[in-house]
């Protein structure tokens, strides 16, 4: 792909950049960025960063070259319907440095979708607005296309149309190795195993190793989770995790 940003050590990456004033002002949960990122994870990509940013033109081509720049893949999510709000498009068309216009195939795709050719009107019109060498991605849900443009993969904020779009340009992405998950649960306070952790942690430098404290009514506890791509450094890290845990008097459960 031209202007793939160099990786390290093969690795594939993304960001996600999320556009909208509803999202910042709580108006309207966020469940895209989840939703790409497992399935991103599913496809070997690792996710490194996610910004929300406002419906400011300026605020999204900051945010847009900064990414792009460091990541090999950028989703956007947000800012590409009909309003005069909806300013993705020329945001993202200013941050490349290229013209936009109507799309001749997205004003075929919309112009179809509508009966009554009036219904087409000037601002649903908007929606077919293109920048300059852009590919669509096909909106099985509502007809009006995201677009790719370089590593940037632009997607509706509808979480169903958004769905839809990442299915579509999923065959487009590279798939890197797939990353392992180990999981033990302990009925154990986090600062209680959190030494044993960092022993582990030194010990396997090619996984990462998390801990998460929950609260139930039985007490406190932690899940404790490997995640790597050489899945025996993995299970190696997870048996000795699950051996301080015993230490420790409690009995570790694989979840």
């Amino acid at each position: 792909m031209c202007g793939e940003p160099m990786r390290e050590s093969g690795e594939i990456t993304a960001a996600i950049l999320v556009i909208g004033d509803e999202i910042l002002s709580g108006r309207t949960q966020d469940t895209n960025s989840n939703h790409i990122a497992r399935f991103l994870g599913a496809m070997g990509i690792d996710l490194r960063e996610c910004r929300v940013v406002p419906d400011v033109e300026d605020e999204i081509v900051a945010a847009l070259n900064a990414l792009r720049t460091r990541y090999t893949y950028v989703f956007t999510t947000g800012g590409i319907g009909p309003t005069h709000d909806d300013i993705t498009a020329d945001a993202v068309a200013k941050a490349f440095g290229v013209g936009i216009d109507h799309h001749p195939e997205a004003m075929a795709l919309m112009a179809a979708r509508y009966k009554n050719p009036d219904d087409f009107n000037e601002m649903r019109r908007r929606m077919a607005r293109i920048p300059d060498t852009a590919t669509l991605i096909r909106n099985s849900v509502s007809t009006a296309p995201g677009f790719q443009i370089g590593n940037v993969f632009v997607m509706a904020g509808v979480p169903m149309v958004m769905r839809a779009m990442l299915e579509e340009l999923a065959p487009r992405l590279q798939r890197g190795a797939v990353v392992h998950v180990a999981t033990v649960e302990a009925h154990l306070p986090e600062g209680q195993i959190a030494a044993a952790l960092a022993r582990i942690q030194s010990g396997h430098k090619t996984v990462s190793v998390g801990s998460y404290p929950f609260y139930r009514e039985s007490g406190p506890g932690t899940q404790l989770v490997v995640r790597g791509r050489d899945a025996s450094e993995v299970e190696a890290a997870a048996g000795e995790i699950e051996a301080a845990v015993r230490s420790e008097g409690a009995e570790p459960a694989r979840i």
